[in-house]
């Protein structure tokens, strides 16, 4: 099992998340690309941060939503979706080559991460585009609809989901509005839970998940202490804890 973490999401003067203490914790990053987070300056120390740290780089691009973090539905064509995701990409991609890095993966954020996983049609037309463009940099997502229908078009996909979300009975993330601290022991006993192949909904359902990696978002307060617990949860559970890409 892998665990990512969302980060990089400060913008300017404004500083969202302790990324140094997080990554500490962490085997993948996903780097705000400047839409829904994160500047050029701030993905480049960020860049330079997962590097120290040895961690997988990936592109995190969302909604032009800075105002709403991303976490608000922009209705668009499916081009233009595409293209959003293209031009996030190549800019953070750019950043990590000139730092001596390798893009590792992408993975979409918030409302964006949504809308791919529940429509089949924008999960072909986006796996297209980027299986043309980055072959080796798998898309993360979770399970959905969405992944099969990447996976359908010949885009490599890795099935994650958040740990420090609830779940609908789809096995579905259930966005917080508005983050706030979680007891971190009650996420890692969920993330125990996930790594044996299911997953507690909100409605008290369990219902089955594969997944190969598992998320912690860097915006919420503990998000380090979180992150930390679950990786000490697994590993003394007998579960390989590591980057599923190098």
């Amino acid at each position: 099992m892998e665990i990512n973490a969302d980060a990089g999401e400060s913008f300017g003067r404004w500083s969202l998340g302790d990324d140094e203490a997080l990554f500490r914790h962490i085997d993948a990053v996903n780097i705000a690309c400047g839409f829904h987070g994160g500047d050029p300056t701030t993905m480049r120390r960020t860049v330079d941060l997962a590097l120290e740290y040895d961690l997988s780089i990936g592109a995190h691009p969302g909604y032009q939503d800075l105002l709403g973090f991303g976490r608000r539905i922009i209705p668009m064509p499916h081009d233009q979706v595409v293209d959003l995701i293209l031009y996030q990409v190549g800019a953070l991609e750019a950043i990590v080559r000139s730092r001596g890095g390798v893009l590792r993966h992408i993975k979409p954020h918030g409302s964006l991460y949504g809308v791919i996983a529940r429509d089949a049609e924008l999960g072909e037309a986006v796996g297209r585009a980027l299986a043309a463009v980055y072959p080796n940099a798998p898309v993360y997502l979770a399970p959905s609809v969405g992944a099969d229908a990447m996976e359908a078009v010949g885009c490599r996909v890795v099935r994650e989901n958040a740990v420090d979300l609830e779940f609908d009975d789809e096995a579905m993330n259930i966005i917080d509005p508005v983050p706030r601290e979680k007891d971190p022991a009650i996420v890692a006993a969920q993330a125990l839970r996930i790594a044996e192949g299911s997953v507690l909904s909100r409605t008290g359902n369990i219902v089955p998940m594969e997944i190969a990696s598992m998320c912690v978002h860097g915006d919420r307060s503990n998000a380090p202490q979180i992150a930390a617990a679950v990786r000490a949860a697994l590993t003394d559970a007998g579960v390989h804890v590591g980057p599923l890409h190098r």
